[in-house]
């Protein structure tokens, strides 16, 4: 039985080798045709990766909710606590997959994490997805669930996961997905343009969770003077200020003695007396002649939203505006938002914009792989001339690095994953693997032609026929162990399948078009190339394209 297997699967593999021969003996005929095809696929593939978009890296679904929950800004403790509990009973009562809430609101006593009274954290502890009944998905679930907490009014949510939204605040400040940062010197100004942002914010696909930093909107007692009718009555303002300060913050009128220890007697009005806007207002100020006027007389006391927080960075005040991302990549959405900003907004001298959050690490990754790229290339093609002592030959097999690209590119495309850097890394791991390929190839080449071989057709088809099963098993050993990433769902699947994607496709068509494209780009290698102008233009252009 085993002998019989074994001679089933030699013939299939004979009758491979002998179709791959007849096809490549035609293909040999045709080389420029088929260069300028696979030069035709490699511009397209550009085309495509200009398409695919990028993000930093896909978010991991950690299991749980961590709701970033919001009420009115100078709202007591008591507001937010009631605000919360209604919305962690909508929770708990209209979506079975909620195990238990957890909310947490404003600073603890040790403040590694200040928060304003306003503002709490949500932790939705939810059952195994498997028991799930509401929806399929956790981007599916979190849009239910914003849509139930709609019912409470006053109130803003904002979902994410728990490591996540960490760690969003502590590389930006904010705990959204993108955020944006307008800085000026106006507050009044910077809120106005925060808002005008936030309407553009709205109208683009994939954003949610808008959230606008507060910087007004705190209630405070202000206090107007009359200075003309303050001289009327030849008082001043220090003197009125310190009846101000005396009778609802509290002056020192002397000390007090127990023993060794001394205190400071402190006069103010009773608590009953200083309750709201109108007892400031019937505050009674002394005048020099003896009588005593009400405050409002000579001032106006009302009731004003004043400054909630000034937040500074790089000694600029500014402004955050922040949104969550959801069905798209971040770099399509920032590149739509960017494009609308321009058109819709003029800011004045001194107003600007910029962009941050996971958009701003997807620049920094890109910026950094921008250097190791080059240099894993630059060590590929060391090696390769080192192995071979030629830069022609070593040129040769950098030949599988751009037919690599092609299918990592569009196997990307096809999954409907974007770029990131996930896949980034999967790219650098395939140029190695890709070029395994090519030496395979060249290693017999050069093999047969030392044993006195002339014919360089004769040696293409002796050399892929001899090779022919080792490549595959290079190609197809790699795949298949790659294969269960990219298929799987388990927990941090969303970071393996970009870079499994790119490794699977990419060896796909390298090995196919390898098997292919090199023996002709050998060939003419040997007989030597003589490009006219147009093709030396050809190759510039996918060589600085493909870098």
């Amino acid at each position: 039985k085993v002998k019989h297997e074994a001679n089933f699967s030699d013939r299939i593999m004979i009758q491979i080798e002998m179709k791959y021969q007849h096809l490549l003996q035609k293909i040999l005929n045709f080389p420029k045709a088929v260069i300028a095809s696979v030069v035709a696929l490699f511009v397209m593939a550009l085309v495509v990766l200009s398409f695919l978009g990028g993000e930093f890296i896909p978010a991991l679904e950690e299991g749980d909710f961590a709701v970033d929950t919001r009420v009115l800004t100078g709202s007591n403790l008591n507001t937010t606590i009631e605000s919360t509990q209604k919305a962690a009973h909508i929770l708990k009562t209209q979506f079975p997959e909620v195990e238990k809430v957890v909310s947490k609101i404003g600073s603890g006593e040790v403040p590694t994490d200040p928060m304003p009274m306003e503002a709490s954290d949500m932790m939705v502890i939810l059952k195994d997805k498997s028991e799930w009944t509401s929806a399929k998905t956790f981007n599916e679930l979190s849009g239910k669930m914003s849509k139930a907490l709609e019912d409470v009014p006053g109130i803003t949510a904002g979902f994410q996961y728990p490591v996540q939204m960490r760690f969003n605040e502590l590389m930006t400040g904010a705990r959204q997905d993108v955020v944006c940062k307008i800085f000026g010197e106006n507050l009044d100004t910077l809120a106005t343009y925060a808002n005008k942002l936030g309407k553009i914010i709205n109208t683009v696909e994939g954003a949610q969770n808008l959230f606008i930093e507060p910087v007004t909107g705190m209630p405070q007692v202000v206090i107007e003077y009359n200075r003309s009718t303050i001289a009327q009555y030849h008082l001043n303002i220090d003197d009125i200020n310190r009846v101000i300060n005396t009778a609802f913050a509290g002056q020192s009128a002397g000390l007090v003695f127990e023993g060794e220890k001394r205190f400071d007697m402190v006069v103010r009005l009773n608590n009953n007396q200083r309750k709201d806007v109108e007892d400031v207002q019937n505050l009674l100020i002394p005048t020099p002649q003896g009588t005593q006027i009400p405050l409002s007389q000579l001032a106006t006391v009302a009731i004003k939203d004043g400054p909630n927080q000034i937040q500074r960075e790089d000694a600029k005040r500014r402004i955050v505006v922040g949104f969550n991302v959801r069905g798209r990549d971040v770099q399509s959405i920032v590149n739509e938002l960017q494009q609308k900003v321009e058109q819709q907004i003029k800011y004045p001298p001194g107003y600007y914009t910029t962009y941050g959050g996971a958009f701003e690490n997807l620049n920094q990754a890109k910026a950094r792989l921008m250097i190791a790229v080059p240099v894993s290339l630059l060590l590929i093609f060391i090696l390769l001339f080192f192995a071979f002592n030629s830069v022609k030959q070593g040129l040769l097999i950098y030949s599988a690095i751009p037919l690599s690209a092609i299918g990592g590119i569009f196997f990307l495309a096809l999954r409907g994953m974007p770029f990131s850097i996930s896949a980034g890394v999967g790219f650098i791991a395939l140029f190695g693997v890709a070029v395994l390929n090519g030496i395979v190839l060249i290693s017999e080449f050069n093999q047969l032609k030392s044993e006195g071989m002339t014919d360089l057709h004769r040696i293409v088809l002796m050399g892929t026929k001899v090779r022919l099963r080792p490549v595959l098993m290079t190609a197809f050993v790699a795949s298949l162990g790659f294969l269960p990433m990219a298929l799987s769902n388990g927990a941090g699947a969303e970071v393996q399948r970009p870079l499994a994607t790119v490794v699977i496709g990419g060896l796909m068509i390298a090995t196919f078009l390898t098997l292919f494209v090199l023996p002709i780009l050998y060939v003419l290698f040997e007989k030597g190339i003589k490009l006219n102008p147009f093709g030396k233009k050809a190759v510039l252009l996918v060589v600085f394209g493909f870098f």
